[in-house]
């Protein structure tokens, strides 16, 4: 049984950033009216600025009458982390980072779901659709993921006994 530290962790970062993730969306709510935008950066602004949108369907505005669907997923997606993160070996922080990121952006967009009936969008790179902490959150996270999965793959192979009690660095491959 993994210990339940190693759950408290992933917990935190999932709260840490489903908590920035709330704050930054009740903030654009509050300061900028629907469809409207803001240059935080002014030198910036041909590039990057902040504009209040909104969102019922999944990435980049589609399947917008999905919206139950998307909230079935979300728990699914949520449910699924949960019970994966008790096989994550005790060492493995970065896919512990990973999960608690995934978690976050997903109870984040579940939360507005739920609440609001959207998702609030706000972060607009010119060249990008419109999107928020909680996708950024769980695209991170998914980038972690593969990233640690695709290290893991390259790592050497462990050594296997031959029958005369020599070693193989290389385990025998399937016929």
């Amino acid at each position: 049984m993994k210990s339940s530290r190693s759950t408290w962790v992933l917990l935190a970062i999932a709260a840490v950033t489903l908590f920035a993730d709330q704050v930054s969306k009740f903030l654009v709510i509050k300061y900028l009216a629907p469809h409207g935008a803001w240059a935080p950066i002014p030198a910036l602004s041909n590039f990057f600025t902040l504009e209040y949108t909104t969102n019922t369907g999944a990435a980049f505005g589609l399947f917008k009458a999905w919206g139950p669907v998307f909230v079935a997923v979300a728990v699914i997606v949520i449910v699924a982390i949960m019970v994966y993160q008790n096989e994550v070996p005790q060492g493995a922080w970065l896919v512990r980072l990973a999960l608690g990121l995934q978690l976050g952006g997903a109870l984040g967009n579940l939360t507005d779901r739920l609440r609001v009936g959207h998702v609030t969008d706000f972060i607009y790179f010119h060249f990008w659709p419109v999107f928020n902490l909680a996708d950024s959150a769980i695209v991170v996270g998914v980038i972690l993921l593969a990233f640690t999965m695709l290290r893991e793959e390259r790592k050497p192979s462990t050594s296997v006994p031959k029958p005369n009690g020599s070693t193989d660095s290389n385990p025998p491959t399937p016929a």
